[in-house]
């Protein structure tokens, strides 16, 4: 088995609901989102996926979506004034833990048709959550 990896480094903000720590709070964070790639086999060039490639679909995404935004669960209170003040976020269906962030970048890389097998978001430099399927 082959495996690939890229690192994306990203800005963004959140807050978790339903938490009684800081994180219940708007804060914000400078994440590192690490997506793992797999393949029993290689292409015809002798990769399992261009790392170019990676960057062009995954990093774009995640700078147009994520980076230097709140990632809020879609039923937050504070949606409405964020939306008032023409803050940028992203909206999501879960709590915007960093487990569901890692998941949200796997979702998004798998839907794309690269064999991700993980993804590890990097909240801070000592804490991280990985997803994989």
């Amino acid at each position: 088995m082959f495996r690939v990896t890229r690192e994306i480094d990203f800005c963004y903000g959140h807050r978790l609901l339903n938490y009684d720590g800081k994180c219940r709070y708007l804060h914000g964070h400078n994440g590192r989102a690490i997506i793992a790639i797999e393949s029993a086999e290689l292409d015809d060039r002798g990769m399992v996926l261009d790392f170019s490639d990676i960057k062009r679909v995954v990093s774009g995404w995640i700078d147009a979506n994520l980076d230097h935004r709140m990632i809020l669960h879609r039923d937050d209170p504070a949606r409405a004034a964020l939306e008032t003040l023409g803050e940028p976020m992203f909206l999501i269906d879960a709590n915007p833990t960093a487990e569901n962030i890692a998941r949200l970048i796997f979702d998004f890389a798998r839907g794309q048709g690269f064999p991700v097998v993980e993804t590890t978001l990097w909240e801070t430099p000592r804490c991280f959550a990985t997803y994989r399927a």
